[in-house]
């Protein structure tokens, strides 16, 4: 089965398919802006039709928002069967679809003119050329449209596959950043604190587990925070005292689908930039507020003023992984920002709180 996906405006489609979804409210109002607009620009290339610029607005108007209205109800309603076929066909029938959208209601529209007292200087010589004419506008201006969305949609088709792959990258590298160092600590538990070792054990396969989950699955934020509570169980093992978490995460919606491993490799860099470095460790805190329809999660480290500028560097990549897969599933209403004064280092989740690509 086809899933769907969401741009940045919110318009959805099916993987594998370049059309959007016409019967979507916000496209629909899009299809009426651009109408819109291309009736300003006619008013303003062609020669008078009333004598008045804001009537021939009015009928120019009328006429082209009932073309692109009807062929953007046809494409709704021809949808499934568009998704059945390729999408070179799909392009094909789409086209023709609103080619003859443009014949019929420009044939009723010209009949009309005919019989309206406004447009006295019609008649049936304007017949042929009348037609004709919108025919050619139409073809133009669908052709463009048409070209345009099957490039947006090759180029969203890349940045996803360069997501995956971001994802696969951070889910290999999770595996032996730690692993050896838990699978040491686990050892000595053994026979100090077998409880504690049976638990750090379940703990660090629920955490390969996620890693090893598609890269195309999306995580609710409380997998999430669950998985994240799960990895800093397996550092406190190894890092002890040295290691102080704070929540406060209680007013988050848990529900909300984000982008799998958005949390953990921030609390894995906080570990091993900020942590690891001080000799007398320190506290992580993990904070969340949602206002306005927007989810903001801060993660709080100290850090050491000699910081080595390696890791500062892996820092960097991780986080600019994370924010690219954040706008591709939400757009410019997500992001990620870092700041760092006093000693403390923090970095910022800003996301909206609705369906990821």
């Amino acid at each position: 089965m086809n899933k769907a996906t969401a741009n940045s405006a919110g318009i959805e489609q099916e993987d594998g398919f370049f059309l959007p979804d016409f019967c979507n409210v916000r496209l629909v109002f899009a299809v009426v802006i651009m109408a819109e607009l291309l009736a300003f620009v006619l008013v303003l290339v062609t020669p008078g039709l009333l004598g008045d610029r804001w009537s021939d607005l009015g009928v120019i108007s009328l006429f082209l928002q009932w073309i692109a209205l009807t062929s953007a109800a046809l494409l709704c309603v021809a949808r499934p069967l568009l998704l059945r076929l390729g999408n070179t066909a799909a392009v094909l029938i789409s086209y023709l679809l609103v080619l003859l959208v443009t014949a019929l209601l420009s044939e009723a529209a010209f009949w009309l003119m005919v019989r309206s007292t406004l447009l006295p200087s019609f008649d049936g010589e304007w017949h042929g050329v009348f037609v004709l004419r919108c025919l050619g506008v139409s073809a133009v201006i669908t052709a463009v449209i048409l070209r345009y969305l099957f490039v947006q949609h090759q180029w969203r088709q890349q940045l996803e596959a360069e997501a995956r792959a971001r994802v696969a990258a951070l889910q290999a590298r999770i595996r032996p950043h730690f692993l050896f160092n838990s699978m040491n600590t686990i050892a000595a538990l053994t026979r100090s604190d077998p409880d504690g070792a049976e638990e750090a054990i379940h703990d660090l396969a629920d955490l390969f587990r996620a890693a090893l989950d598609s890269a195309d699955e999306r995580a609710t934020l409380d997998a999430e925070l669950t998985l994240a509570r799960r990895y800093l169980n397996i550092e406190a093992l190894r890092l002890g005292e040295r290691l102080a978490v704070e929540w406060d995460m209680d007013v988050l919606p848990l529900d909300v689908n984000v982008p799998p491993l958005i949390l953990q490799p921030l609390l894995e860099n906080a570990i091993y930039h900020g942590i690891e470095p001080l000799a007398g460790g320190g506290t992580i805190r993990i904070s969340g507020e949602a206002a306005n329809g927007r989810i903001e999660i801060r993660v709080s480290n100290p850090v050491a003023g000699n910081a080595k500028s390696g890791r500062k560097q892996g820092n960097r990549i991780a986080q600019e992984n994370i924010r690219q897969r954040l706008q591709l599933a939400f757009g410019d209403r997500a992001g990620l920002e870092t700041l760092q004064r006093e000693g403390h280092y923090q970095v910022t989740l800003r996301f909206p709180v609705g369906q990821p690509a």
